[in-house]
């Protein structure tokens, strides 16, 4: 069983976090959604109050159990569940939204080195320990436009050891079967979701493809992975209109820099390369 909170009164719509997130790490968009929304955030399995972490299949089923029939929204980790929910019970979705996702590595060898790195960082997880793998996880350049008050290590913190290090095991991307030929079933309106200055924009633009007609593209200008917590009010502003029905709005062109990310200047880091976050605990 899945912890879950709940806030706000309307249509339904269930959050699903990311890997090392808690229903506690959704800022000010939960409470932006709920306004209009019943907001249903859930605790992934392997991760704050829910239980342990379970293999994909298992693990959406936990979801679906939790947020019953909703439109789903999940990042990263929680946008890969909520991709398995959506094809394995689509009848609980009404619509699906899936910021940072992935619908799983295609070629099986690069599947098996996926798996065996994730096995390597569970394994890290284990010896350093829950806070120092944290610095360590949001000192990721994927987490660049992140400043501390946005990553929200006390949420975090709220995860074990044991339950983060399962999760890499049994729900990491290495673990989890390719779902890319199976996109095209998805017959839900659909909103893809990526930061512009994420490097993984060209997976979630051949997701949107993949899915067909019923899936718009929404990039948040100037945001990097965790779009969300980069800019909630331009997050916000491009789900709000697709709850209700209507189109995403389409971003602005800007000047971010995406080859390679890491010189992207984010609040992480100053020019002069004196960071925000103090040391990690030894």
């Amino acid at each position: 069983m899945l912890y879950a909170e709940v806030e706000g009164q309307g249509p339904r719509l269930v959050l699903v976090h990311g890997f090392t997130q808690t229903s506690h790490s959704w800022g000010e968009v939960a409470a932006s959604l709920a306004i209009e929304h019943e907001v249903v955030r859930v605790d992934a399995p392997g991760h704050g109050r829910s239980g342990p972490a379970r293999p994909m299949p298992a693990a959406a089923e936990q979801v679906a159990e939790a947020g019953g029939t909703a439109v789903y929204l999940g990042y990263s980790m929680g946008a890969r569940l909520c991709l398995h929910l959506a094809l394995a019970e689509p009848q609980l979705v009404s619509a699906l939204v899936l910021v940072g996702g992935t619908a799983g590595i295609a070629d099986p060898d690069e599947r098996q080195r996926r798996q065996v790195a994730d096995q390597a960082l569970a394994d890290h997880l284990e010896r350093v320990g829950l806070e120092a793998f944290l610095y360590q996880w949001l000192a990721n350049p994927m987490f660049a436009g992140l400043d501390p008050t946005a990553a929200g290590l006390p949420a975090r913190l709220e995860n074990t050891t044991q339950g983060l290090a399962a999760s890499l095991r049994l729900a990491g991307t290495g673990a989890q079967e390719s779902l890319w030929e199976r996109l095209p079933e998805l017959a839900m309106p659909v909103l893809v979701v990526a930061g512009e200055c994420d490097a993984k924009v060209p997976v979630s633009r051949a997701m949107a493809d993949a899915i067909g007609d019923n899936a718009v593209l929404a990039i948040i200008s100037r945001a990097g992975h965790a779009a969300h917590l980069e800019d909630p009010t331009g997050f916000v502003g491009a789900v709000r209109p697709f709850l209700h029905g209507g189109p995403a709005p389409d971003a602005e062109p800007t000047e971010c820099l995406m080859s390679p990310i890491t010189r992207r200047p984010g609040p992480r880091q100053s020019p002069t390369g004196a960071g925000r976050y103090p040391p990690a605990p030894r």
